[in-house]
């Protein structure tokens, strides 16, 4: 089995123990106030970052368990991040939807379930919690399933992510009408990270396909090649959450002078 395979299974035990707990009926409201746009975010002239809540991960181990996801979606949004994922899986990478709940009262950047979405009910969490956008990653879920859940994600007015890691994936991903694609860098069969992935699938991309490069950016150097070649966005995760100043290092990655220092 692979690590993809067998944090799917795992996700999907979970599942079954929350729609038991709550069914999808039972869900609290999603938020009265409408949350921003990812799509509009990752639009604007310019490369977009979108600043990733993770406290561990099968690849990294501990990264920083206990965070405060209110302290870091406010340093996010005070060092200029177009938008914030917010991981959510619990058992692999110490997530939950009390995270983005969280993160919804304490900014507000568009906010990205980051999760392994194998069910229209996560779907529903995801409205209720304040998400903006979900993601959906080929590799993990049958052609059939991927294009009902992208149907019912959009019914719920959630922009969606559409992952993939190879040309195959991509054909896929345009056979369900995506316009948001992520290209993972890291193979989720075994955690390797290759950025020439990008690289390899922008020149395949359909007009106005807005693309967002995952996994293995960390430098200004980084984003600017992104930029040059083509990319709308990146999701930076590792790289902020290790540091001392998550605001600082988003305006480092951005090209932009430290803040003023306090009088």
């Amino acid at each position: 089995m692979t690590l993809l395979e067998d944090i799917v299974a795992s996700t999907r035990e979970d599942l079954e123990r929350r729609k038991a707990a709550v069914p999808a009926g039972k869900l609290p409201r999603a938020p009265e106030h409408e949350r921003p746009s990812l799509r509009a975010a990752l639009a604007r002239p310019g490369l977009s970052i979108i600043a990733e809540h993770k406290r561990r991960s099968p690849s990294a181990g501990a990264i920083r368990e206990a965070s405060s996801v209110a302290e870091i979606a406010r340093a996010y949004e005070a060092g200029g991040a177009a938008a914030m994922s917010v991981l959510t899986e619990e058992r692999n990478f110490g997530g939950s939807l009390e995270d983005l709940r969280e993160a919804a009262a304490a900014c507000g950047l568009p906010l990205l379930r980051k999760d392994f979405i194998v069910d229209s009910y996560q779907l529903h969490e995801a409205s209720s919690a304040g998400a903006s956008a979900v993601l959906l990653i080929v590799a993990a879920l049958p052609a059939a399933t991927l294009a009902e859940l992208h149907r019912t994600a959009r019914e719920l007015s959630l922009d969606i992510l559409v992952e993939v890691h190879d040309a195959g994936e991509l054909d896929v991903a345009f056979a369900i009408g995506a316009e948001l694609i992520g290209v993972n860098n890291r193979d989720l069969r075994d955690f390797s990270v290759d950025p020439r992935r990008t690289y390899a699938l922008l020149p395949l991309m359909a007009p106005g396909t807005i693309v967002v490069s995952e996994s293995g950016i960390g430098t200004a150097a980084d984003l600017a090649a992104l930029a040059a070649a083509g990319a709308d966005g990146a999701l930076i995760g590792e790289r902020l959450m290790r540091t001392a100043d998550p605001a600082q290092a988003l305006r480092e990655l951005r090209g932009e002078p430290p803040a003023p220092t306090p009088v």
